[in-house]
């Protein structure tokens, strides 16, 4: 049994589908997860559902009953909130011996902060520390990143972002996904923290322009200032996250413009392009 949690989230739903079209037995769990007698769009028939909160440690006993492998998602803006010890211990008392765990770029390249590298760090030393067989990917943005931009594209074809000619290797989540089912199913990634990135740079103008393509209409690109960006994000982002979310997408390091190979070097394929994940999901932007 493999559990995962953020099981409805972008990679874990894919992780899900991945591990069921595999043969493997899942539950999912999630804070807002149907529970096994609802039906739930998210999650497939056939895998068993639990709500829990992986801030409340004991809430995940049930969740672990019968598993030997964990997906841990970090918490996302709930990050600070885990105590990871706790979890990693209630999982090993269940009989979880190996765990991959979803952290971010930032922990090596934002080390300094709060919201994207020092909480995710204090993670990743948890899972090492655990004594269970451990892999940690280490994704930068995500194509779905893009679905912020949804309502403003069905309704007016037009698409607002700033620094709109600064390109990043944004990494399509059904590659985490499957970077992770690989590692979660697969003996040879113990010990191994895998950098996944898309297979190229692409700008935010690039971006609209191939959610275009896919919905076979022009999708006006509309530049931002940066406080422009920073008024919209601080409705829905703490100040702190904000200023760092900008500073990588305005000005980021020679790291976080790297392409990785580690997705073709675990999955023996290149990575999926933005263009891909924009096709597979042009509904989202109708």
């Amino acid at each position: 049994m493999i559990v995962v949690t953020g099981a409805t989230g972008n990679v874990g739903r894919e992780l899900v589908r991945f591990l069921t079209d595999a043969g493997e037995k899942v539950t999912a769990t999630s804070r807002n997860i149907s529970d096994a007698e609802a039906p739930d769009r998210q999650v497939p028939d056939g895998v068993r559902r639990l709500r829990a909160d992986l801030t409340d440690a004991a809430s995940l006993r049930p969740v672990f009953d019968g598993a030997d492998a964990l997906f841990l998602q970090n918490g996302g803006t709930s990050a600070h909130l885990l105590d990871p010890r706790s979890i990693l211990d209630v999982a090993e008392s269940a009989g979880v011996r190996r765990v991959v765990l979803l952290s971010s770029q930032g922990v090596v390249t934002r080390p300094e902060s709060a919201s994207h590298g020092s909480v995710a760090r204090t993670i990743e030393d948890a899972v090492r520390d655990s004594g269970l067989d451990w892999t940690i990917l280490r994704p930068g943005g995500f194509h779905s990143n893009a679905y912020a931009w949804a309502e403003p594209v069905r309704a007016r074809r037009t698409v607002a972002a700033p620094f709109g000619d600064v390109a990043l290797p944004s990494v399509d989540p059904a590659d985490i996904a499957e970077v992770a089912a690989v590692a979660l199913r697969e003996d040879g990634h113990a010990g191994a923290v895998y950098e996944l990135t898309g297979p190229a740079l692409t700008t935010p103008r690039q971006r609209a322009a191939a959610i275009g393509e896919a919905l076979g209409e022009p999708v006006r690109f509309v530049e931002q200032t940066r406080e422009e960006a920073r008024a919209q994000m601080l409705a829905f982002m703490p100040e702190p996250v904000v200023e760092t979310t900008l500073s990588i997408l305005g000005e980021p390091t020679p790291a976080e413009r790297r392409v990785s190979p580690d997705v073709e070097r675990v999955l023996g394929r290149a990575p999926h392009a933005f263009e891909e994940w924009a096709r597979r999901n042009a509904a989202a932007f109708r």
